[in-house]
């Protein structure tokens, strides 16, 4: 259709004009497609505007004039044809013609395409062409498709490839077919947004602007790549990958990438974006009203984008992707929203022109045939505590000092979410509470969130700090520490099982360790991994492994009878599969591996071969219990223990280095002023256990 300047007919009575070719379409929609039964009553017109701006004034301005539904028709008829006559000198308004044909270069609009598009954007910003199509009545998609070849002078073929699954207005979203149920002609034609269709039509804009509201550009991120050390394998293929997807216009090249709420997931995505020079668009979440946006009109602004940004140097990132992979309910059989369209999940995921990011909190929301298509999956866990303590420092500044940046960075559930949010909102207030109370200041928010959200607070003295009183000569075993520690040292690689009665050293033993190797310690308990939902307590134990690998640590399970529990009197199946995930990461996990247990008589006989070294841990004899009184009453300043002292402490039959670590603790408010006091402390201890031999645990 030629597309030059045309006139426009005038309504002198409600000073309205429309452009010929909506005239056009409007005679095409009352008289081909037979809205004049609706349109033409018995004793006058459905619309005296719509009448009137067609030419048919003369019968509703003339009260004399008898309403002849037959010579009306005749009217309209005649009106149609002079109008056909004159269709190839009618053009669009100027300002969506010149929209559609940018945008037409941008993502390869055919001319069926444009014409389909132009005549949506009219419909639904021309109330006049859009009651007119109400006169149509209910249309099913079949329907659509023919009104839509009658009003633009189309095959019924082209507009139904135009608008097929196929076609380029469906992958980009710029106009879908509702294909549920039938409807009017303006509800079936669903155009890219609620803003589009007036952004195209009244103002010169560059095409990409079209997608306001659904697609956003993403602001600078505020980590470094060094951030991510943690993950440095994965990045060291992730970039290069995405580098030459980009420089090649590879298609299909999808990203998925896992973690909990805070570990930094959307900032590596922008991080990513900035190393590679590439602009990131974010698929948006809520729309221009801040208002939320389901996971269909996300997936639809997610095709836009793919087609209006494949020509550009871009990423685009896909957040929150449970709106569109886990929007169902299992429990009453709905699918999600990814499930429902599968087929063209799996298209989308292939041929995407543009890379993209797709970030969650969980990879459990996510199908498996859809896991298979990503070219990566990985998880972002939480940093390493190295990376913590460079996080913090860089986030808090001079905010904290060195002792406080340990102490946060402590925490294993601190996510660098918590600590910016923290920093910024000391950062607004600092000049208030001052900058002595900066450091306290952070603390208390930072741990309150660790608390909301399940987790310890920060600590405020290091649990892993072991005594200056510490010495692995003072522990009673069957084997010689100090030379197992040699042997770590050399290998780097073992796993050892300390068993005993509690408070006799075996936790320490492990701590010290840690350091002699100088390297970082990741300490479990049963209360740490175990759940109450079944198959969790398997998942915990594999991510705890994976984790003391990431941070090149070693590895402590205390209690881990909990999970070696004989196979043999196994009564459900959960703890069977539980010895199993056990065994399985322990003969996997490459570094150094410490099993602390109380109760070493129930444990499984796999299990027990599986431990390259089985060290038992006793109660104190006679000249460590000495040497370790001496020791601490020099620590505490009291004097050297006398013969009366001595005499006492060698008959503390059930006597652990726990013992004296409670003792310390209870003289910070109940003094201990000489060694018989020291003593006496220790009888008490001991006389409590009473033969069940249930201790504290040593520095606990």
């Amino acid at each position: 259709m030629a597309r030059r300047n045309h006139p426009t007919i005038p309504n002198a009575q409600q000073g309205l004009a429309v452009p010929d070719i909506i005239r056009l379409w409007l005679l095409r929609m009352l008289v081909p497609l037979g809205g004049y039964r609706e349109f033409i009553g018995r004793n006058g017109f459905n619309s005296d505007q719509l009448a009137t701006l067609l030419g048919l004034g003369a019968w509703v301005e003339d009260s004399t004039r008898e309403f002849d539904p037959r010579r009306v028709l005749a009217d309209l008829r005649k009106l149609w044809q002079e109008a056909e006559r004159k269709a190839c000198g009618a053009e669009l308004p100027g300002q969506l013609a010149a929209n559609v044909r940018r945008l037409s270069g941008l993502v390869g609009l055919a001319e069926a395409d444009c014409r389909i598009l132009e005549f949506a954007v009219l419909l639904h910003n021309e109330r006049l062409l859009d009651d007119t199509g109400d006169l149509l009545g209910h249309l099913s998609s079949v329907k659509v498709i023919y009104a839509l070849s009658v009003i633009l002078d189309l095959t019924v073929q082209a507009v139904r490839v135009s608008l097929g699954p196929d076609g380029v207005l469906a992958r980009t979203g710029l106009v879908t077919v509702d294909r549920g149920g039938s409807s009017t002609l303006c509800r079936k034609l669903d155009l890219l947004s609620e803003h589009f269709a007036d952004s195209i039509y009244s103002s010169d804009t560059d095409p990409v602007n079209l997608l306001r509201g659904m697609v956003t550009i993403s602001a600078p991120p505020h980590l470094a790549l060094s951030d991510f050390g943690h993950v440095q394998s994965m990045l060291s293929l992730l970039c290069p990958y995405i580098r030459h997807a980009v420089a090649n216009g590879r298609k299909g090249v999808n990203i998925f990438i896992h973690g909990a709420p805070g570990t930094g997931k959307t900032q590596l995505a922008k991080v990513l974006a900035q190393e590679l020079s590439c602009d990131l668009f974010e698929v948006s979440g809520e729309d221009g009203d801040g208002d939320p946006v389901d996971g269909e009109r996300r997936l639809r602004a997610y095709r836009a984008a793919q087609g209006f940004l494949g020509q550009q140097r871009v990423l685009l990132l896909f957040d929150e992707v449970e709106d569109v992979f886990n929007d169902g309910n299992n429990f009453i059989g709905r699918k999600s929203t990814a499930q429902t369209r599968k087929a063209w999940m799996n298209r989308m995921l292939e041929e995407n022109p543009v890379p993209a990011l797709w970030l969650s909190n969980s990879i459990h929301s996510l199908d498996k045939a859809f896991i298979r298509r990503f070219d990566m999956v990985f998880e972002l866990p939480m940093p390493t505590r190295k990376q913590r303590e460079r996080i913090v420092r860089d986030a808090c500044g001079d905010l904290l000092g060195a002792t406080g940046v340990t102490r946060i960075a402590s925490s294993e559930a601190l996510a660098p979410a918590v600590v910016s949010k923290a920093a910024a909102v000391i950062g607004c207030i600092r000049d208030e509470i001052g900058t002595a109370s900066a450091s306290s200041a952070i603390e208390l928010l930072i741990g309150n969130t660790l608390e909301a959200q399940g987790h310890q607070p920060i600590r405020p003295n290091d649990p892993n700090c072991l005594p200056d009183t510490y010495d692995p000569a003072f522990l009673r075993s069957d084997a010689d520490l100090a030379r197992i520690a040699d042997g770590l040292e050399r290998s780097r690689s073992g796993r050892l099982c300390l068993y005993g009665p509690p408070g006799t050293g075996k936790t320490a033993y492990g701590r010290w360790l840690a350091a002699r190797l100088d390297v970082p310690l990741l300490v479990k308990r049963a209360s740490d991994l175990m759940s109450m939902w079944v198959g969790e307590n398997e998942k915990n134990i594999a991510r705890t492994f994976r984790q003391a690998e990431r941070e090149g640590a070693l590895l402590l399970i205390d209690e881990v009878d909990s999970f070696l529990q004989d196979r043999r009197g196994a009564e459900r199946g959960w703890e069977v599969s539980l010895v199993n995930e056990m065994l399985t990461q322990m003969e996997s996990f490459a570094g150094v591996f410490i099993a602390s247990t109380n109760l070493m008589g129930g444990l499984d006989q796999a299990a027990l071969r599986r431990f390259d070294l089985k060290v038992k841990f006793d109660f104190l004899g006679r000249e460590q219990a000495i040497a370790m009184l001496g020791r601490y009453c020099d620590s505490l300043c009291i004097g050297l223990p006398g013969d009366r002292a001595l005499e006492k402490i060698v008959r503390l039959a059930n006597l652990t280095p726990g013992d004296f670590a409670a003792v310390v603790r209870r003289s910070r408010f109940s003094g201990i002023d000489s060694p018989e006091d020291l003593v006496a402390a220790l009888e008490s201890e001991c006389a409590v256990k009473e033969g069940s031999r249930a201790g504290i645990g040593f520095l606990q």
